[in-house]
């Protein structure tokens, strides 16, 4: 198992950020995906650009404050934990990923693989605000 942590303090209200982040439906401002699926309330699909597909299943949600889910493809199972906190008139955003690679030529470059991917999600989120 590897572990990958990014943490950013963004120039955004909390609300708006947990918007955002939170809406899969409302997935246009990532440049790494193509489409979005919602199979149901708490389960979804993300297609990259590349037409790749990852599942999601929603395992806690408390608005405002942490959002996780599991996350399968054929690569990899992660477990990602979101950590919203105000900081004034800014948020401060923890994300964190637990990540078990499928296939072992995959694990020694699974962490900076998803340290790249946390990097453009964060790059992504904070030009969307």
């Amino acid at each position: 198992m590897a572990f990958s942590n990014i943490k950013a303090v963004l120039q955004s209200d909390i609300q708006t950020v947990w918007n955002v982040v939170t809406s899969v439906e409302g997935y246009t401002w990532r440049s790494d995906l193509s489409k979005t699926e919602i199979l149901s309330e708490k389960q979804f699909v993300e297609y990259t650009t590349d037409g790749y597909a990852t599942f999601f299943t929603i395992t806690a949600a408390e608005p405002y404050k942490r959002w996780e889910f599991d996350m399968d493809n054929e690569n990899m199972k992660v477990h990602w934990t979101g950590i919203f906190t105000q900081k004034g008139e800014q948020t401060e955003i923890d994300f964190s990923e637990e990540i078990i690679p499928k296939k072992v030529f995959m694990k020694p470059f699974i962490k900076s693989y998803m340290k790249k991917q946390q990097t453009k999600f964060i790059e992504d989120l904070k030009k969307v605000l």
